[in-house]
């Protein structure tokens, strides 16, 4: 991003300033990854708009920059200070390895109703993953889709070959690193608030992210050729403490629970379309930008590449992932099958 927000002693400041003693204060915390106007802040605006509707309770929003990064909202959650945050997988990796499943290539689809059925239905997504969670005192209270991962480098990217080397930037997830090293590029993790900067210099030579971020970003103006791999989907979660969760009233957890849900709904409607209005502002916006959809050929190659990721994941998630892998394939599958 063009502007690196670092978190400062008076935003800490301001953040406790906020806070009541009592476990069920009236002002709740809910800390996002992502900037105005995207698409976790649709999600955090609605479940805002709801609850202060609903309620006397008011909802705080801290949108990304102003209490840190990832990690460290992540510890603010931890601790109370926060009492909701939405946070990628992708960063919830090192503390819940299972996470990583975001990160094989190709396990999820490319069609956007068959991706939203299988957040809907998936036994994996809503009943083994809120599990996993509640072992690190985080209630899991929605997974949700925010788009296809487009990959931006410094030179088109035509054919696999065309990624040997390439410094691409990931989040600091070990299984990402994996697919990249796969694919044949050099993963290099950085913070977010580096991104930008990096790619201007040459620190990196690319990075992967959904195409309405690239847009919102504008990384497009220093990272300029996208490439259509069909990989991944950006995948997100709102969480909550789990100690202010489970010490609400029944009517309290009632409402966050409708905030959830009437945000899930605003949310999967919106991301439909998104992706194609944010490419077409890209095109408008940048004359120098190409666009490389990957050749059935070339999927296949990078499709070949899956396995070895798949074998590293099992590892790294022991006995939980591969529990978590075949009921992720088995609800694809019943996915799939709906639709046959």
């Amino acid at each position: 991003m063009n502007s690196n927000k670092l978190l400062t002693g008076a935003g800490i400041g301001a953040l406790m300033l906020g806070m009541s003693t009592a476990a069920f204060a009236a002002n709740w915390r809910y800390a996002i990854e992502e900037y105005e106007g995207d698409v976790q802040d649709v999600f955090a605006q609605e479940f805002k708009r709801y609850v202060e509707e609903n309620s006397d309770h008011n909802v705080q929003v801290y949108r990304f920059g102003e209490l840190g990064e990832s990690d460290d909202m992540m510890e603010q959650l931890q601790n109370g200070i926060l009492q909701f945050f939405n946070q990628s997988p992708g960063f919830t990796g090192s503390l819940i390895p299972s996470a990583q499943i975001f990160f094989v290539p190709y396990l999820l689809p490319t069609d956007m109703q068959t991706v939203l059925e299988f957040f809907d239905e998936s036994k994996a997504i809503n009943e083994m993953f809120p599990k996993l969670y509640a072992e690190h005192g985080i209630e899991l209270l929605k997974m949700y889709p925010e788009g296809e991962m487009v990959i931006t480098t410094d030179e088109p990217i035509k054919t696999v070959e065309d990624f040997q080397n390439k410094k691409i930037r990931i989040m600091t997830n070990p299984l990402l690193a994996e697919t990249y090293n796969a694919f044949g590029a050099t993963p290099t993790p950085l913070p977010w608030g580096e991104v930008y900067g990096g790619l201007q210099t040459g620190i990196l030579d690319g990075q992967e992210n959904p195409i309405f971020w690239i847009e919102s970003g504008k990384l497009y103006e220093v990272s300029p050729h996208l490439t259509f791999t069909g990989h991944g989907w950006f995948t997100t979660a709102l969480l909550a403490n789990q100690d202010f969760y489970e010490g609400l009233s029944k009517e309290n957890k009632q409402l966050v629970d409708a905030a959830t849900e009437a945000a899930y709904d605003l949310t999967t409607e919106h991301i439909q379309g998104l992706a194609e209005e944010s490419l077409n502002k890209i095109k408008k916006n940048c004359d120098k930008c190409t666009f490389t959809h990957l050749d059935d050929q070339q999927v296949a190659k990078l499709k070949k590449k899956a396995p070895q990721v798949e074998k590293a994941f099992v590892e790294m998630a022991g006995e939980t992932g591969k529990k978590l892998l075949k009921q992720f394939n088995a609800d694809l599958e019943a996915v799939k099958s709906d639709k046959e």
